[in-house]
């Protein structure tokens, strides 16, 4: 029996360091002293296991109504089956900007679809996942194009959505390969960020063309007319250029589509640095706030990113946003208000595959915004024109596409990449990780080896939008282009290529020679996928087609690899601008919107998001070794899709603290029983 004449201090003491311990747990955890690991919800192993092409098989009775209807992105409600797990009253719609009524326009029924599992019944969903996209691969003949982008962007450690190849039944009957993307709304959220979740945004204000309220009955032609009308007199309509963007449901007029011959790439004039002429576009086509500059502290000055928030947000959520960009235009304080490792990695596999639908080209869009205490992150979507194969330039040009000025442009009117030019420490670090990029990755292996996973299905697909040869030649595209991409970019790093537009215009002749190669193999804008319209669907598992029909379909013996196949698709010469044309817009455009200009041009997300998250995920990591190198056939090497993924240890953190604080209080009762 204990006699200490100091017990009760004792005792007290042993209580206090228990509550200490348990705090500092806490607090650690929540301070981000202890990183939180990777929440897994349940799909990403499960749907998201790219080792193999997965099955959705969809249950509709009045599936050809349903068709029919696709334009009015409706929903309807149907049964999916997942690699033979079901799921009844669901919502299905058509999803798509340009693409949706491309479709339509094609006389194709192979539309792209969101299906929404908690659309009908609150908290229902597939192990975790809230909302899927399944991507109908439309300009793309490497079925590949948005595979490799988000595979190589989550690999890298940039936040990126989780995505995988799926053969779609429709009733039982072949519909066609698409690939499922991970939507990004709750759940990925919910994965990436956890319970400290902070604020998603898609900033935008080009809609040509396309969906759910995005600039349904915009006309290119009448845009270019009404700023050349309006030239003169720009400054004094600048106060009603800002745009509001609106979700009004589908009026049912004919969607307008983009000239055909329309280029719209080059230098436009009239940008106001300072923001302060909202509409004005610079040096691409899109508003100030989309180009994330700062330009006072008005908030309806930010409308674009505002009124495209994907969270709830609130007037100190915008303030906030607002300081962020003005530190941002300023290029001060950058750590506090620019996920560093974070937005370099984002760029780094952004650059590499040359995407001018993006925050970088001429068409300022498709890109998620991340904000978090302050901290801006970028978030991929929408890569199908990557590659080259949105500008239509030559191959050469593609593949030596300067890392330090991308898409041969300055990038003073865009600070959210500019911040990295402006430091030489910040491009050190750029080069650096350009150089781990590309040193990480064995291209042709990993494109190998999807090819060999999806070749059998692209055959039997119904609906494809090009030929299986088409296909085949697009693969080697690809393949070959991002084989030479590597080696030019390694040259630009040592020195050897210059890494400028600039540069590269003084000295040509030290750039790779990439003439052999075709980029209208992969699927371009302008072709709209190799065989494009000559496809369709009608009714149930009926194929139309014109003289140049596909036999591709039938059994066959197992087919050659790209590299063994000598067809080529028609056409396969690059496609260049009409005779003459010099990359300007017309002269006597000014780069200001219409005042009541508020939509969106090509990008395949369309859908709303309600604001309530939660989960959090590692940023870079779910505990796999990130130096694997992904070679030969497998490409399962990939951090996200390890089962290494593993609960989130924010419940053993308190867990721990709960127990320490327990044992320390029943130690001390039981030792001050023990006194006389």
């Amino acid at each position: 029996m204990s006699t200490h004449k100091n017990i009760d201090r004792i005792c007290l003491a042993i209580v206090a360091v228990t509550v200490a311990v348990a705090l500092v747990f806490c607090g650690a955890a929540a301070s981000g002293v202890i990183t939180v690991a990777a929440r897994v919800i349940g799909y990403e192993t499960r749907l998201f296991d790219q080792s193999k092409v997965h099955t959705l098989d969809i249950v509709m009775d009045d599936w050809d109504e349903f068709i029919k209807s696709c334009a009015n992105e409706e929903y309807g409600a149907c049964a999916v089956v997942i690699d033979g797990e079901a799921y009844k009253n669901v919502a299905i719609r058509a999803k798509g900007n340009t693409s949706l009524s491309s479709v339509a326009n094609l006389g194709s029924s192979r539309y792209s679809f969101k299906i929404e599992f908690d659309h009908y019944e609150d908290g229902k969903s597939y192990h975790g996942l809230d909302k899927l996209c399944l991507n109908n691969l439309i300009q793309d003949n490497t079925y590949m194009k948005d595979y490799l982008a988000y595979t190589l962007m989550a690999a890298f450690g940039a936040d990126a959505p989780l995505c995988s190849f799926v053969y779609i039944t429709v009733n039982g009957e072949d519909w066609g390969l698409y690939l499922a993307v991970e939507g990004i709304e709750e759940s990925f959220l919910q994965r990436n960020y956890g319970n400290q979740y902070g604020e998603l945004y898609k900033p935008d204000s080009l809609s040509f063309g396309g969906g759910r309220g995005n600039g349904k009955d915009f006309s290119m032609t009448d845009f270019i007319n009404k700023n050349s009308e309006d030239s003169e007199d720009s400054e004094e309509t600048s106060s009603e250029s800002k745009n509001t963007k609106s979700f009004s449901k589908n009026s049912g007029k004919s969607r307008p589509q983009m000239p055909g011959n329309f280029n719209p790439f080059g230098t436009v004039s009239g940008s106001d640095m300072k923001g302060k002429n909202f509409g004005k576009m610079g040096f691409g086509m899109g508003s100030s706030d989309v180009k994330l500059q700062y330009s006072d502290d008005d908030l309806e000055n930010y409308s674009n990113i505002f009124n495209n928030a994907k969270t709830d947000v609130t007037k100190a959520d915008k303030k906030r946003l607002i300081a962020s960009l003005q530190s941002l235009s300023e290029y001060s304080d950058i750590e506090s208000v620019v996920n560093v490792d974070e937005v370099l990695r984002y760029f780094v596999v952004h650059n590499f595959l040359c995407n001018g639908d993006s925050y970088t080209g001429t068409m300022i869009h498709n890109y998620y915004l991340y904000e978090e205490d302050g901290q801006l992150s970028m978030i991929p979507w929408d890569y199908n024109l990557a590659y080259g194969t949105f500008s239509g330039n030559n191959a050469t040009s593609s593949v030596n596409d300067p890392i330090d000025s991308p898409m041969s442009n300055n990038f003073s009117d865009r600070p959210m990449m500019n911040w990295i030019l402006q430091s030489a420490e910040y491009t050190s670090q750029y080069h650096a990780l350009f150089s781990e990029f590309i040193n990480q990755f064995d291209f042709a292996s990993l494109i190998e080896s999807t090819y060999n996973m999806i070749a059998e299905y692209v055959q039997k697909d119904p609906t494809k939008f090009c030929t299986y040869e088409q296909f085949q030649s697009g693969v080697e595209a690809i393949k070959g282009f991002c084989e030479l991409r590597a080696q030019s970019v390694r040259g630009q790093l040592s020195g050897s290529i210059p890494s400028t537009a600039e540069g590269q215009t003084a000295d040509s002749s030290a750039l790779i020679d990439a003439s052999s190669l075709s980029l209208s193999d992969m699927g371009t804008m302008g072709s709209g996928g190799g065989g494009f319209g000559r496809f369709g669907r009608s009714g149930k598992g009926k194929t139309t087609a014109d003289s140049n029909t596909d036999n591709s379909n039938a059994k066959t013996s197992p087919s050659p690899t790209p590299s063994e196949s000598s067809a080529s698709a028609s056409g396969s010469s690059d496609r260049q601008p009409p005779e003459g044309f010099n990359g300007q817009v017309p002269g006597n455009f000014d780069g200001q919107f219409p005042g009541n200009f508020d939509g969106q041009f090509p990008g395949n997300f369309d859908g709303q998001m309600p604001g309530n998250f939660d989960g959090q995920m590692p940023r870079n990591t779910d505990g796999q070794d990130q130096s694997k190198i992904v070679s030969g056939s497998d490409a399962s090497g990939f951090p996200f899709n390890q089962t290494g993924q593993q609960e989130g240890n924010q419940a053993l953190l308190l867990l721990v603290s709960v127990t320490v604080l327990i044992g320390g209080l029943i130690f001390a009762i039981k030792f001050r029983e023990r006194r006389p």
